[in-house]
């Protein structure tokens, strides 16, 4: 995914930085990690507060293949309908940048 889309995605929150990092792209604001774009996917940094609902908005978990089992990652797709509306979308960038603030303070990234 272009790096200019991904920022106007993250329009809401200000200005983002984006790395990349195994074979994808981490997105950051002021530090923290709040997304990453996987296989032209941006996934949204979610929580065990915000999680659920990411889940009863329809979003799926990204779960990678690990060595022995799968893997299930902190990140979620972004619900549909937020995808055609700016508005709905900086909800669910609102979401994501609280876990970034949350998983901080708590320690992990």
């Amino acid at each position: 995914m272009d790096n200019d889309l991904i920022r106007d995605m993250f329009d809401s929150l200000g200005e983002v930085t984006i790395r990349r990092m195994f074979g994808g792209k981490g997105i950051y604001h002021q530090g923290r990690i709040l997304a990453l774009e996987v296989s032209g996917e941006v996934l949204l940094k979610a929580d065990a507060e915000s999680a659920p609902d990411f889940a009863d908005a329809g979003a799926s978990q990204w779960i990678y293949d690990g060595k022995s089992k799968p893997v299930a990652m902190p990140y979620w797709s972004i619900p549909d309908q937020a995808l055609d509306d700016p508005e709905e979308l900086a909800k669910w960038v609102g979401l994501a940048w609280q876990a970034a603030l949350r998983a901080r303070k708590q320690g992990v990234q």
